[in-house]
Protein backbone atom coordinates (compact mmCIF):
# COMPACT_ATOMS: atom_id res chain seq x y z
CA UNK A 1 0.00 0.00 0.00
CA UNK A 2 1.87 3.46 -0.94
CA UNK A 3 0.50 6.40 1.42
CA UNK A 4 -1.85 3.61 3.84
CA UNK A 5 -4.51 4.15 1.06
CA UNK A 6 -5.93 0.75 -0.84
CA UNK A 7 -7.26 0.79 -4.59
CA UNK A 8 -11.08 -0.18 -4.31
CA UNK A 9 -12.61 -3.50 -5.10
CA UNK A 10 -14.70 -4.08 -8.58
CA UNK A 11 -17.84 -5.89 -7.26
CA UNK A 12 -18.82 -8.37 -10.41
CA UNK A 13 -21.99 -10.64 -10.21
CA UNK A 14 -20.95 -14.70 -11.04
CA UNK A 15 -23.24 -14.48 -14.03
CA UNK A 16 -21.33 -10.95 -15.70
CA UNK A 17 -18.18 -12.79 -14.76
CA UNK A 18 -18.44 -16.02 -16.54
CA UNK A 19 -19.78 -13.88 -19.60
CA UNK A 20 -16.93 -11.73 -19.51
CA UNK A 21 -14.07 -13.75 -17.75
CA UNK A 22 -11.10 -12.96 -20.41
CA UNK A 23 -11.61 -9.16 -20.55
CA UNK A 24 -12.39 -9.02 -16.84
CA UNK A 25 -9.16 -10.89 -16.15
CA UNK A 26 -7.28 -8.56 -18.38
CA UNK A 27 -8.62 -5.44 -16.87
CA UNK A 28 -7.27 -6.87 -13.70
CA UNK A 29 -3.92 -7.49 -14.88
CA UNK A 30 -3.52 -4.60 -16.99
CA UNK A 31 -4.83 -1.99 -13.69
CA UNK A 32 -3.57 -3.78 -10.55
CA UNK A 33 -7.04 -3.17 -9.30
CA UNK A 34 -8.56 -6.49 -7.40
CA UNK A 35 -11.56 -7.63 -8.60
CA UNK A 36 -14.42 -9.24 -6.32
CA UNK A 37 -16.90 -12.30 -7.46
CA UNK A 38 -20.74 -12.61 -6.00
CA UNK A 39 -23.40 -14.66 -6.01
CA UNK A 40 -26.33 -13.19 -4.70
CA UNK A 41 -24.48 -10.39 -2.97
CA UNK A 42 -22.22 -12.77 -1.50
CA UNK A 43 -18.44 -13.08 -1.82
CA UNK A 44 -17.36 -15.84 -3.33
CA UNK A 45 -13.82 -15.08 -5.12
CA UNK A 46 -11.09 -12.56 -5.37
CA UNK A 47 -9.06 -11.80 -8.03
CA UNK A 48 -6.31 -10.35 -7.45
CA UNK A 49 -2.99 -9.34 -9.70
CA UNK A 50 -0.66 -11.66 -9.76
CA UNK A 51 2.87 -10.46 -8.20
CA UNK A 52 5.83 -9.79 -10.81
CA UNK A 53 8.41 -10.84 -8.17
CA UNK A 54 7.11 -14.10 -7.07
CA UNK A 55 9.69 -16.49 -8.50
CA UNK A 56 8.00 -19.77 -10.58
CA UNK A 57 10.21 -22.67 -9.64
CA UNK A 58 8.89 -25.99 -10.48
CA UNK A 59 9.15 -28.97 -7.92
CA UNK A 60 11.49 -31.14 -9.67
CA UNK A 61 15.48 -30.64 -8.45
CA UNK A 62 13.88 -28.02 -6.03
CA UNK A 63 15.96 -29.89 -3.17
CA UNK A 64 19.19 -29.65 -5.08
CA UNK A 65 22.03 -29.18 -2.88
CA UNK A 66 19.93 -29.17 0.64
CA UNK A 67 21.25 -31.93 1.44
CA UNK A 68 24.38 -34.58 2.01
CA UNK A 69 24.68 -38.30 2.23
CA UNK A 70 26.90 -39.55 4.57
CA UNK A 71 28.05 -43.33 4.56
CA UNK A 72 26.55 -46.21 2.58
CA UNK A 73 22.80 -46.24 1.08
CA UNK A 74 22.73 -48.95 -1.36
CA UNK A 75 23.63 -51.58 1.04
CA UNK A 76 21.27 -53.10 3.76
CA UNK A 77 20.93 -51.39 7.12
CA UNK A 78 20.84 -54.58 8.88
CA UNK A 79 23.19 -58.04 8.42
CA UNK A 80 21.44 -60.41 5.48
CA UNK A 81 21.84 -63.60 7.63
CA UNK A 82 19.20 -61.97 10.07
CA UNK A 83 17.16 -61.47 6.74
CA UNK A 84 17.15 -65.20 5.74
CA UNK A 85 16.36 -65.89 9.19
CA UNK A 86 13.55 -63.58 9.20
CA UNK A 87 12.53 -65.05 5.92
CA UNK A 88 11.41 -68.47 8.00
Amino acid sequence: MVGGRRKPIRVVAISEFKAKCLSLLEQVSKTKTPLRVTRRGKAIADVVPASADVEERGWIGSMADTMEITGDIVSPVIDIQVIEALKY
